[in-house]
This record gives C-alpha cells, structure tokens and sequence, in this order.
C-alpha cells in the first residue's frame, strides 16, 4: 500500500465511501481518463492504493474529506456507485492531512507518478494468464484489445536477460518485438550476441537473423496463392508476427508443403482447363517470360461481349482508369514522397488492371483444330496472382505446322506480366553507392594476388575453354578487354576522393606510378626482371583496376563473389552522411532509416524539421553507427545458368538447366496436367 509521508503522525484509516467528494485543492483540473478500465480492476482486486484527503468544514457532524490525491480512483469509485456495486458504506483507506499539506500531496503524488515499465508490464500481464486468467478476461478487465495482451505476452516471453536489458533501456521495444519472433531464450539470445555491430542490431536485421531459413509470408507468391489458413490448416507451421498488422505477416517454415500445396491447387486449376480441348496444359509455380516467349502462337480472335459482359467490363475499366487516374494524380503532386501512399495507389492499379485482364479473356476464342496442336501454361505471377497463357505451340511442333501451313504467330510477351516494382533507390542513387562498392571490393583486392589471379581467370578460362562453356552464360565483373574503372567511380560518385577506399587506391596507384618504365617499349623488358611478389602485386592492382561493380539498380550483381570471398565490410570504407546519401533521398525515407536503427521515437523528432535539417540529424545520428542502405548490404550475386539447346527429342528449345546441380529447373516447376 502506497502512502504520501507528509505527516509523521498520520496513519492509514479507512472511512466510508459517502464522505468522499473532490477536494478543491487537488492540482490536476483536466477530468481524469481509463476511469472504466480502473473500476473494473477495484471491483476485482479492491482499492489497492489509498487516497490523500483533507478535512473540509462543513454544517455536518462527519465533517466531508476532499480527495487531494487520487483522483481517478475516485472517480472510479464513483461510477461503481452509480451502477450499484458499491454501497454508501464501502470501506476506503485514505491519509489524512491538514488543508496545508493537502497541494503539495497533490503535487507529489501528479508530479512523481511514472507510467508502468513495458517490459513489467508485459510480465504482469503473463503472471495473469499463469494464474488461469484468459487472454479475453485479461483484455476486459484493462480495457485493451486481445491484440495487445498477446502482444504484451511476446515480450514477456523474452529471455529474463533480454527483459532486464529492455528495462534498462540497452534494447529498445523495436529490438524487442523482432527478438520475441523466437520462441525460445537461447535462440533469442545468441541471435543478439551475434549482431556484433550497430547496423546488425536494427529490428529488421534481427528478424532477418531469425528467419533466413523461413519464407516471409508478405513476400512469397506462392504464399499469397495458397493462403496461410490453408497452409496452417494442411499442418503447416506460422512463426507470426504479433506486430504486424498485415493479415499476411508471417513467416513459413515448411517450403516443400507450401510448394505442394501450391502445386496441388494448380494441378487443379489446370485440370479444368484441359477439358477446353487443348493438346497440353502445364503449371508453373513461377512464370518465366524467357519460356513463353519460346513458344509460338496461333491466332485468336475476339467475340463481341453480351450487353451485360459490357456493361460488367465497363465497371471494371472504370475502376481501373480511376485508379489510374490518382496514381498520376500524386505523381503531379510537388510534395514529398509518401512511400506507404504510393504503394497503396500502386497495388490499387496492378490489381484493377489484373481484374480487367482476368475479365477480358473470356471473350478470347481458339479454332478447335488449332487447339489441338497447342496448349497452356498456368503460372503464378510476382504477387501469386494465377495467369493463363493460351494458345502456346512449342518449338517442334511450330516447325511441323510451319512446314504444312499452319496459321502461328511469333512468340509475344504475356498479357498478364507483373509490373514492376518501384525501386527503393533511384538510378542515380544506386550508381553513387555501387561505385563506393566497386572502390572497396577493388581495395582489398588489390592486395590479395592469388585471388586476383582466381577472379581474372573465371574471365579467361570460358573463353578459351569455348567448346565448355559456349551454352552457359554468367554476368560478371571484370572487364577482359582492359578498362579501367577509375573515372567511372568519380564521375557517380562525387564524393569519392573523400572515401577510404579511394585514397588507397590513388596512393597504391602513385607508388607504381613512381617505379614503372617511363616508355612503354621497355616495360616488357622491365616486368622480366621483377621479383615474383613484385608482379604479383602489380598483377593484382591491375586486376583490381578493371573490376566495375557500377549499376543502377539495386539487384544481384557478379561484383558480389568477389566482395564475399573477401568478406569485405562495407562500413568501413562508406558512412551515412548528408552528402553521401541522405541529401539524395526523400524526407520520408529519412525518417523510415531513422526509426528503424535508432528508434521511432528518434524518427518523431525529425518531423517538425525541413529536408536540410532532418538530413543533418540524420548524419550525426548515423555516421559513425555502421548502417548500411539495402543497395550496400546486398549481397546477392547473379544466379548461373545453362542453356541447353538439345537437338535430340528429349528436350525442348528453352529448357534451362542450373549451373550448379545440373538439374533441369524447368522440371521443377513444371507439373503436367
């Protein structure tokens, strides 16, 4: 029981509710709030804290004691009174003081009064529902919602270490709710002891850490397609995320049954479609647009639709040119980017556009001979919407209705293609970070000959070797016919003379500079007569010089091998800075990294800023905490591939193989209906 120890000779009493009223000296005027949650928990638990009052004069024998502190409780009370769950004569425990001691009581009590820790809060909520309290009981009696309580029980399931830490605010509750993905202590743990850096410790790196073997629910079309009710309904298991409000947030541990079910549900699909008379129908739980364009096409053609399909059509049309219609309309806008705005006018039109599509198919129609020499491919698309493409001859059998005639159009590009998504960084941005990238990579290889050496000859070694590798094709970064990178890095990148990683290599490069041969008819002659660790050194710089990681997007990129064979750190040769990027990027992006690896409550401040400011709070935030944007932290090197042009009748034109395990993809993917 809390008291206020402002009079050593007062004790604790208790009086009956009827001689309470509000005291005239309490400090707080404005009317108190949660009285309803309050007086469910004193109608459960009892008063649990007693009031301050002081005695105010009066005609009466018992004179009235005004509440100088303790408002809302008596206001709780109050309204449990006039609901008639307590009687005049409830028994309430006050201290009473004198009319002078009764504002600072107030004071005190208004002034000290501290808002219950998350992380105990969090606890006392778990320590209810261990003593048989349901989640719903526990959401009534505090007036939250069910949400709230399950999402109070996460953190509570963090390990006693982790909790201690949010307590002492060394993790904040960002870093917590990616931690309290995991179930147990010790995965929680090891994860935050293995994000050695600052950079690894925002949520989004941690829940990254926790879930690189899972798929993201939100990010998977085979997820979108399936459904994680179906997928939890067939046995799956969903590692939920409690703080996401996406009905969709989630990650999937079984890949093989979401890819089985996906598969299954096609399967049907295409069933269905089979029984239209086509020679073949396959599924694909992937579209590929290299595939179908293999394929050749007979002609369709076009009915004219009912009055009632037209008037439908027109519906959908007109939704989708409205949509349209606000996504240009915010393109025209001269405002700051608003990210989430975007996406939602953006996902309004792919999916009107899909709508229109899915529509306008039925009044496609084929001649029943020409369906009987091609098929269909069913295949999801990027958001795991089902795509139907008719029509489809494959290479052999084009060549054959070729020779006898056959009406076949070229292969086109599909009607349904996904659209594409909005970059993160533009262009521009992502080339000034690349160019940084290839400076580091270059840097520290630079210094390793046998690697150099190694990177050179993934170069050579297919170009000699033609009969090997003539099928195969691999991007890459190193440019065999000999140019050098270096005015490429300074002129998309401004700020390069300022980087680590230039300085290096301008000091790397005057040194050889000072000792080569003046003329070139005698560097032969000179290279001969060098060491061994001499060429090798100068071998390596030279092949460092060549390498051209520049891109202008941010996807997988052959500069890559070499950057995780040398575990290159890229914080160290980049720092997050006004001129380095946040001058480069909308305010609303500012915000967002902000957030994510200081914390929300970091990103508030910066609001009420303008562009230049908020970027200026950003670099002393950041420039030395180690973040990295996406472009730089992607690690992603381009996937290998075979294609095989087989001329025996095993294989048709198109069908790739993986470089790596010599398995046909195709064949993954592809189920026969």
């Amino acid at each position: 029981m809390t008291t206020i120890n402002l009079s050593v000779s007062s004790s604790i009493e208790y009086v009956s509710y009827s001689r309470l009223c509000r005291s005239p000296l309490n400090v707080r005027k404005k009317a108190p709030t949660g009285i309803e949650g309050l007086s469910e928990t004193i109608a459960e638990n009892g008063l649990m804290q007693n009031l301050v009052v002081h005695e105010i004069k009066g005609r009466g024998k018992m004179p009235k004691l005004g509440v100088c502190a303790g408002q809302r409780r008596l206001a709780a009370l109050d309204l449990l009174f006039s609901q008639g769950r307590i009687t005049k004569d409830y028994q309430v425990p006050v201290l009473v003081v004198s009319e002078g001691e009764a504002v600072a009581a107030s004071l005190t009590e208004n002034r000290e009064r501290e808002d219950m820790h998350v992380a105990d809060e969090a606890v006392a909520f778990r320590l209810l529902v261990d003593e048989g309290k349901s989640v719903t009981h526990v959401a009534a009696v505090f007036k939250v919602s069910e949400m709230v309580v399950r999402r109070a029980l996460k953190i509570a399931n963090l390990s006693p270490v982790l909790l201690e830490m949010l307590r002492d605010d060394r993790l904040d509750y960002e870093q917590a709710k990616a931690l309290a993905l995991a179930d147990d202590h010790a995965t929680q743990e090891r994860v935050w002891n293995e994000a050695a850096n600052a950079w690894q410790r925002r949520p989004s790196e941690l829940r990254a850490a926790l879930t690189k073997a899972e798929i993201d629910a939100r990010e998977s079309a085979l997820a979108k397609f399936v459904g994680l009710d179906t997928y939890e309904a067939a046995g799956g298991h969903v590692r939920r995320d409690l703080f996401s409000d996406d009905q969709n947030a989630g990650y999937i541990e079984d890949s093989e049954m979401l890819h089985r079910l996906a598969t299954d549900r096609l399967v049907e699909l295409s069933q269905t479609i089979a029984k239209e008379g086509w020679q073949f129908v396959e599924t694909r739980t992937r579209g590929d647009m290299m595939e179908i364009m293999q394929y050749g096409r007979v002609h369709s053609t076009m009915r004219k639709p009912t009055t009632e399909e037209q008037a439908e059509l027109d519906a959908l049309v007109s939704v989708r040119d409205t949509a349209q219609a606000e996504l240009d309309a915010y393109y025209d806008e001269d405002r700051e980017q608003d990210e989430d705005r975007y996406d939602r006018l953006d996902a309004a039109v792919t999916a009107a556009s899909y709508a229109v599509d899915q529509y306008a198919v039925r009044f496609e129609a084929f001649d029943a001979d020409d369906m009987k020499r091609a098929g269909v491919l069913v295949y999801l698309d990027e958001e795991g919407q089902v795509c139907v493409e008719r029509g489809l001859v494959r290479h052999d059998d084009a060549r054959r209705q070729s020779d006898g005639g056959s009406r076949t159009d070229g292969a086109s590009a599909s009607r349904s293609a996904a659209a594409k998504p909005k970059p993160l960084h533009g262009e521009k941005l992502c080339k000034r970070l690349t160019a940084h990238r290839t400076a580091a990579v270059q840097a520290e290889l630079m210094t390793r000959p046998s690697l150099a050496m190694a990177a050179l000859m993934t170069r050579m070694v297919p170009v000699v070797f033609g009969e090997v590798y003539s099928r195969q094709f691999a991007e890459h970064a190193i440019r065999i016919d000999v140019h050098t990178s270096r005015d490429a890095l300074v002129s998309n990148a401004d700020d390069m003379a300022e980087s680590v990683a230039w300085k290096m290599l301008e000091g790397e490069r005057a040194k050889w500079a000072g000792v080569l041969p003046k003329r070139r008819d005698g560097l032969l002659s000179w290279l001969l007569q060098q060491e061994a660790d001499v060429i090798s050194r100068l071998f390596a710089f030279c092949v460092a010089a060549t390498l051209d990681g520049i891109s202008g997007t941010d996807s997988a990129h052959a500069i890559n091998e070499v950057t995780n064979v040398q575990e290159t750190d890229m914080a160290y040769y980049w720092k997050p800075t006004r001129a380095s990027y946040f001058d480069h990027v909308p305010k609303a992006r500012i915000e967002e990294v902000i957030s994510d690896a200081v914390s929300p409550e970091a990103a508030a401040e910066l609001r009420g800023m303008k562009k230049g400011g908020a970027a200026a709070a950003a670099q002393l935030r950041l420039s030395e905490s180690g973040w990295l944007p996406e472009v730089l932290r992607n690690r992603e090197v381009p996937e290998h591939r075979i294609y095989a042009y087989d001329d025996g009748e095993d294989e048709e034109p198109g069908d790739e193989v993986d470089a790596d395990s010599g398995t046909d993809e195709a064949e993954e993917d592809a189920v026969d209906a």
